[in-house]
């Protein structure tokens, strides 16, 4: 049973977030920035922030030409723009409150490798160019076949390359830890393993149970509360259009003359792959086994590492030898198109959930609407 001390002191906020991730953080710091005087509470079920937050291969981009492309066709071309000056000012929100540094911001560029099948898009540059005009100073997109052999991937698969001039690269672990940091700096409550079981709008506040070793549970009270566990969310609400991707990453060792330096795409998104340093992180294979990759286990589909070493060997380090230190594991969230979920869900629940694998770039404006929308 808690003491009085307790009851009085730590179980009651003004706000609270469920989730420590991107989002979840963004939002509980937009809010405090917003009313400094507010008591502000995080719980996140894990010891550090589970799900693709402390996963992600840290890309700080905001799509590929290929991905933009299908975007247009599923949204039509008004809200795939929307969508990317959502994922650019998300970047710059979070290169703003965190600082390049304690990101270890990176602009090498990004690229895409474009096979036989997807040379069609060689044609659309101008294009999506054009339509992107108002959100960038230069153009983003431009074609450099020079770069498949400056590279050293494979010519015989790589047809052409296309060069994108405003995507870089972050440590995710440090951004997590800033985010951390920031947050414990304006005073904001960060309880880790506090698996939230439930969570109700009585219609004056936010009743959050929350399971406990010692006490069983323990009962929390908010006058509002945001959801942002992303991929976990339909543990609390069933009635949403949100399923998880897991996503399979994996980081060689450091590698002699490593011959590229940037973030790079390939089929659509679908894998993706960047310099560390000297050492390669290469993810993706999702669509190759949709139904085993729409789970929250972060356990690993020998298939996908499998096709993901093959990659490597053929097409990204065909003349290079490398190790493989290790794979892990992320858990991302998907719906029918990658518009994310931010709406107010009850009088006093909100959510911001959805992010399509999207996280690193929209995670921070995400979290400042949906704290306007609390306040």
């Amino acid at each position: 049973m808690l003491s009085f001390w307790e009851k009085q002191t730590f179980t009651a906020y003004d706000y609270a977030v469920v989730g420590s991730g991107i989002v979840g953080l963004s939002t509980a710091i937009s809010i405090k920035e917003k009313q400094p005087d507010a008591s502000v509470v995080v719980f996140e079920s894990g010891l550090l922030p589970t799900g693709a937050s402390t996963k992600n291969a840290g890309f700080a981009c905001f799509g590929s030409l290929t991905e933009l492309l299908e975007d247009i066709k599923i949204l039509g071309k008004e809200k795939a723009l929307e969508l990317v000056m959502e994922r650019y000012l998300g970047l710059v929100k979070l290169r703003e409150r965190l600082g390049d540094q304690n990101l270890d911001y990176h602009n090498h560029g990004g690229y895409e490798l474009i096979r036989e099948q997807e040379l069609y898009c060689i044609e659309e540059i101008e294009t999506i160019n054009d339509l992107l005009k108002d959100v960038f100073d230069k153009k983003p997109f431009e074609e450099n076949k020079s770069l498949i052999s400056e590279f050293g991937f494979n010519e015989q698969v790589v047809k052409s390359m296309i060069y994108s001039r405003y995507e870089g690269q972050i440590d995710t672990g440090k951004m997590m830890k800033s985010l951390i940091n920031v947050a414990q700096r304006m005073e904001i409550r960060i309880l880790s393993g506090a698996s939230v079981s439930k969570i109700e709008d009585n219609g004056s506040d936010v009743d959050i149970v929350v399971a406990d070793q010692t006490y069983g549970h323990v009962n929390f009270k908010a006058g509002s509360v945001a959801i942002c566990t992303n991929a976990f969310t339909k543990k609390f609400i069933n009635d949403l259009d949100l399923n998880p991707g897991r996503g399979i990453v994996l980081v060689t060792k450091p590698i002699e003359n490593l011959k590229f330096k940037g973030v790079f795409h390939c089929e659509k998104g679908y894998y993706y792959f960047r310099n560390y340093g000297n050492r390669v992180i290469f993810g993706g294979g999702r669509n190759l086994d949709y139904k085993a990759e729409t789970t929250t286990s972060f356990s690993l589909n020998e298939q996908i590492k499998t096709e993901l070493l093959r990659q490597l060997d053929e097409i990204i380090l065909p003349d290079t030898p490398y190790e493989v230190d290790y794979f892990w594991a992320g858990i991302m969230a998907f719906g029918q198109n990658k518009q994310p979920i931010l709406k107010q869900h009850s009088d006093h629940i909100y959510l911001g959930v959805r992010l399509g694998g999207m996280g690193v770039a929209i995670g921070s404006r995400m979290g400042e609407k949906l704290a306007e929308m609390m306040i």
